[in-house]
């Protein structure tokens, strides 16, 4: 089987789909799936030829570092049928967290290289128009990042677009508009987290990348 895979697994959302916006703006390599697990973890598949996917992984790696994400990586080239079937997550619902756990991350009609037949559905269609910036604020605890969230709102005129639960109590809300104001929402939304709960992470990405927008786990 032909094709290169690059895998990059983070703690926590925020680290990862900050790590999936840096691989896209790195290298041209397709995102082809994001799985969770249970115990707030992350996976990235990407392919395209080693090169790029060396590249975009290596890139990836130090943004979810700087995160704090505790990334780790590697790069399959020449992936084995055999072990393409574990690679490929079929789609999965876990009921602890309520919530699909396999994404999607291809076009429509793209075919994952090195991951069988991959039939690339997009679950959260992009809309016409992309956002300006994307702000996460990701806690340990519901109330902390309601609260948080509540402020970024009132700080600055944005729109929650996304929420997703991880297991282990992890929960990223997130939100869109310019990015004045998501940066100012964001650094609000972060300050009022402090005793209430735990920060995982508060990020803002100007100018997301298509995959990333795909992968919005949008309301």
């Amino acid at each position: 089987m032909t094709g290169t895979i690059g895998l990059l697994e983070t703690h926590g959302l925020t680290p990862a789909m900050v790590a999936i916006d840096a691989m896209s703006k790195a290298a041209s390599i397709r995102v082809l799936q994001v799985e969770l697990n249970d115990l707030c973890g992350v996976v990235v598949k990407i392919g395209g030829p080693t090169a790029a996917v060396q590249a975009a992984v290596a890139a990836g790696e130090r943004a979810a570092a700087a995160w704090q994400g505790r990334p780790l990586a590697t790069v399959l080239t020449q992936l084995d049928v055999a072990a393409g079937a574990a690679v490929h997550a079929a789609p999965e619902y876990n009921p602890l967290i309520e919530q699909p756990v396999v994404f999607e991350a291809a076009a429509p009609g793209d075919s994952p290289p090195g991951l069988g037949p991959g039939v690339s559905v997009s679950l959260h269609p992009m809309s016409s128009a992309s956002p300006a910036a994307l702000g996460f604020i990701e806690t340990q605890g519901f109330t902390a990042v309601f609260e948080a969230i509540d402020t970024a709102c009132k700080a600055a005129q944005v729109e929650v677009v996304g929420k997703e639960k991880l297991g282990g109590g992890y929960v990223t809300v997130i939100v869109e508009g310019d990015l004045s104001a998501v940066t100012a929402a964001i650094a609000a939304g972060q300050a009022k987290v402090e005793g209430l709960g735990k920060l995982i992470a508060a990020h803002v990405i100007a100018r997301p990348s298509e995959p990333v927008l795909r992968l919005l786990p949008r309301l």
